[in-house]
């Protein structure tokens, strides 16, 4: 039985017409998972394989009968069909561990955008506000509901919670996304219960023009004026073209390598959102090696040893004994774990050591 702690489920939020479903098209489809374009009252669900080269390599050293990269699990919503109205039922949003919000950059009068101009800092600004005024709400049902216990003598402590809940809704009727407050660890727990969308991690991914595909993402994001976002805690913004990186991750992988050399992009638009949804989350992969089976696993940063063991299977945190753990960098440079043994590379860490990004690790146990 596999911990669901590492899980890593983004949603995908965005206007109509934003190419929102061609980005989540772009993450799922070509690497086999597939979906269909949402609707109103359905969400297109799909995972998408995590592209890691280490583990390409790793897979070379060792010719596994299975190779098996890391997953984000991406959701694909009903699109707000236009600035200013409504989001549509938001229920799905909230079980996702951060919000990518695809803002339309590109011009294509074919494709005209709800609002009738090209705006992305406007967009956004309006996204941002209607996650604020879904989490006052939330909020404000549940003081009132705290407040109406209290009022009937209900014998509850819900003085904490009640504290919490005021700041938050005090920071939201002041436009203020919970994701900009800092909290101690147990009003933290306490508000990743309600899991507030303003609090969640948000990455703006900007879907420009083809000909600004090679365009650095600090340039596009300047251009767009979306720069006081990025001031902001818990946000971050990249751009990609969707259009052309779906056209390119349909092409055979050595016309796609060099199409995005032709292009002057070092990789593809599903790496970068990847990279950022990750460094967002502060997620980092780990490995297994073996004949049977080269695996990543997604882990947080800062995740111990014994946890990070409970990720592969249940039983070898219960029963963890030690993990060996050799940096890939090593492995793949020695060839061998013998060989990194022979020049001690190799070392033995019990269960409070923490997990570094691109360890490989070999979890001793007993049970």
């Amino acid at each position: 039985m596999r911990h669901s702690s590492g899980m890593l489920r983004a949603g995908l939020i965005g206007v109509s017409s934003s190419g929102k479903t061609t980005l989540f098209q772009l993450l799922t489809r070509p690497r086999g998972a597939g979906g269909q374009a949402a609707t109103r009252h359905d969400a297109s669900v799909g995972p998408a394989l995590v592209p890691d080269p280490r583990l390409d390599r790793l897979a070379e050293l060792y010719s596994p009968r299975k190779r098996t990269p890391a997953t984000v699990t991406f959701v694909d919503l009903a699109a707000r069909p236009a600035t200013g109205a409504a989001l549509v039922d938001v229920a799905p949003y909230r079980t996702a561990n951060a919000l990518l919000h695809v803002v339309r950059a590109f011009r294509d009068d074919t494709v005209p955008h709800p609002a009738e101009s090209i705006d992305p800092a406007r967009d956004a600004r309006a996204m941002e506000d209607e996650l604020i005024l879904a989490d006052l709400s939330v909020a404000e049902r549940r003081i009132e509901r705290i407040e109406k216990d209290r009022r009937k003598g209900v014998a509850k402590d819900q003085g904490a919670e009640l504290e919490l809940l005021r700041r938050a809704a005090e920071a939201l009727e002041a436009g203020t996304p919970l994701r900009s407050l800092e909290f101690d660890g147990a009003s933290a727990r306490l508000l990743r219960g309600f899991q507030f969308l303003s609090a969640k991690p948000l990455l703006l991914v900007l879907n420009g023009d083809e000909a600004d595909a090679a365009v650095a993402t600090e340039t596009a994001v300047s251009a767009a004026g979306l720069d006081d976002f990025l001031e902001r805690p818990g946000v971050r913004a990249l751009s990609v073209c969707a259009k052309i990186e779906l056209e390119i991750a349909e092409l055979e992988p050595a016309d796609a390598a060099a199409f995005l050399a032709d292009l002057g992009l070092r990789g593809t638009g599903l790496d970068r959102v990847i990279r950022a949804t990750y460094e967002l989350l502060g997620y980092i992969s780990f490995f297994t090696v073996g004949e049977d089976e080269c695996r990543a696993w997604s882990v947080a940063a800062g995740t111990r040893a014994q946890d990070a063991a409970g990720e592969i299977h249940t039983d070898m945190a219960r029963g963890f004994i030690r993990a060996e753990v050799v940096p890939c960098d090593p492995l793949l440079a020695r060839g061998s774990l013998a060989e990194c043994r022979r020049h001690a590379e190799v070392r033995l860490e019990g269960k409070d050591y923490v997990i570094r990004d691109g360890d490989v690790v070999n979890v001793r146990f007993a049970i």
